[in-house]
């Protein structure tokens, strides 16, 4: 049942930009970039975490899969994250997304490649906020799909991506150790909104909104370990596996939790990465040298037990207990 639902939130997601796509090149050639755009970032791959947890909680909730509505909150959840990747890259200035150039990166190089007018790169980050904008705009009407018992889950996991998004900015030009609000910032900016309101969206398209607690539980601790998952991935991943760059939580000063325990260690750490003249290899050789990695490898281990034990008393049936505990561990591990 839920590879048949993620099967057809794939077709709604193509169909939705297929069908703006048909609507938009009746006006005008240069219209469709920005769907293309968005075309070209289905295309190329993505994990669908988002979708896979909205249809899990629904169908653990005894949501009947045949209602196209769980389809469409699906859509819509990944339709925001694409929004938050495009928007993503821009304030990370990354220039690669899933081994391909991202999009403020390639509408720069296009400008530049055919000598218009004004700064190639204020070119290109204007689009990808345009493109990022119009995600989220698709993503609301793809939600409005959904049954009216989602919306204000909904709203409150747009609106914390976005408080989420502001914090890590400020944390990074502010770059203070402050390892408590770096654990916050991660669990709004990516936990909650990658496993915890995913889960609950789906239980609520169900009617099951009893099943919130649970999930909350299970959800903030499996959300903080693919967060935790992430920042070692970006300090110590290869960016053949990641497609990404890796080593941009240093050169933009994010204050992730590993920099903010490993600066409580080492008080060299900031220095290295502020002052010019560092490299990655040397942060992360200092960093290593900390232990702190280890540690957060053990932190995400426990993260992973307490979800598993969270999910392990909710009323659900226990082919989907089993199921949950299963992806907290593919999440945490990245494991396919």
């Amino acid at each position: 049942m839920r590879t048949d639902l993620l099967r057809r939130v794939e077709d709604r997601l193509r169909s939705l930009l297929a069908a703006e796509r048909d609507l938009w090149s009746g006006v005008h050639e240069g219209a469709v970039v920005p769907i293309d755009a968005l075309a070209e970032l289905i295309a190329s791959g993505g994990k669908r975490i988002r979708p896979a947890f909205c249809v899990t909680g629904y169908l653990a909730a005894g949501g009947d899969p045949d209602d196209p509505g769980i389809v469409s909150a699906g859509a819509a959840l990944e339709m925001l994250h694409l929004s938050a990747l495009v928007h993503d890259d821009v304030l990370d200035d990354s220039g690669t997304r899933r081994g391909v150039p991202t999009v403020h990166t390639k509408y720069t190089q296009l400008h530049g490649s055919r000598g218009w007018q004004g700064e190639s790169r204020r070119y290109g980050e204007g689009v990808a906020l345009l493109v990022g904008d119009l995600a989220l705009v698709y993503s609301g009407e793809l939600m409005a799909e959904a049954p009216r018992s989602v919306v204000p889950e909904w709203n409150r996991l747009r609106s914390e991506v976005m408080i989420g998004q502001y914090m890590d900015v400020h944390a990074a030009a502010e770059f203070s150790v402050d390892p408590r609000t770096s654990r916050l910032i991660a669990r709004i900016k990516s936990g909650r909104y990658t496993i915890h309101r995913p889960l609950v969206v789906g239980a609520s398209a169900a009617g099951r909104g009893d099943l919130a607690p649970a999930f909350e539980e299970y959800g903030e601790a499996v959300g903080e370990a693919f967060q935790l998952r992430d920042d070692l991935l970006d300090a110590f991943g290869d960016s053949a596996d990641t497609g990404k760059p890796t080593g941009l939580d240093f050169t933009q000063h994010k204050m992730t939790p590993l920099l903010g325990w490993a600066m409580q260690r080492d008080e060299h750490i900031q220095a290295l990465i502020t002052e010019p003249g560092h490299t990655p290899d040397e942060v992360r050789r200092r960093l290593l040298e900390t232990g702190v990695p280890d540690d957060v490898e053990r932190h995400i281990g426990g993260l992973v037990e307490r979800g598993c034990k969270a999910i392990a008393d909710a009323p659900v049936d226990e082919v989907w207990r089993t199921e949950l505990a299963d992806m907290a561990r593919r999440v945490a591990y990245r494991t396919s």
